[in-house]
């Protein structure tokens, strides 16, 4: 004999805000530390000067740089490609920095208002 008490009722899963305690920052809240898109390009024309220094000594071979020529356009390369390194890394160092202080200031999840909790 089977009473209804003995019977296992399948639980409904809980929510992340249902089961979360209050003082818990909300996923809104979590910083983006993904790179932005102005630094990616950054770094992605440092890649293009770096690649075009290393490809020089074969447009030497082929005649397209001379001497002169390709000394300075090896410093130059050279300069161009570490500045755009150094300007892509300070570009997503200030992204990360403006998401935590924004997350930390409460911009987003509860403190707006949006939140329904």
């Amino acid at each position: 004999m089977t009473l209804h008490h003995d019977r296992q009722t399948p639980s409904l899963p809980l929510t992340a805000t249902a089961t979360a305690p209050a003082d818990r920052a909300h996923i809104d809240q979590v910083p983006d530390t993904k790179p932005p898109t102005r630094s990616k390009v950054t770094a992605a024309l440092a890649a293009l000067a770096c690649a075009a220094c290393c490809a020089l000594p074969f447009l030497i071979a082929a005649g397209v740089f001379t001497g002169a020529g390709a000394a300075v356009a090896e410093k130059g390369l050279l300069a161009v490609s570490g500045f755009l390194l150094a300007a892509a890394g300070t570009m997503w160092w200030l992204h990360r920095r403006r998401a935590a202080r924004k997350a930390a200031a409460g911009d987003s999840g509860c403190a707006s208002g949006t939140c329904a909790c």
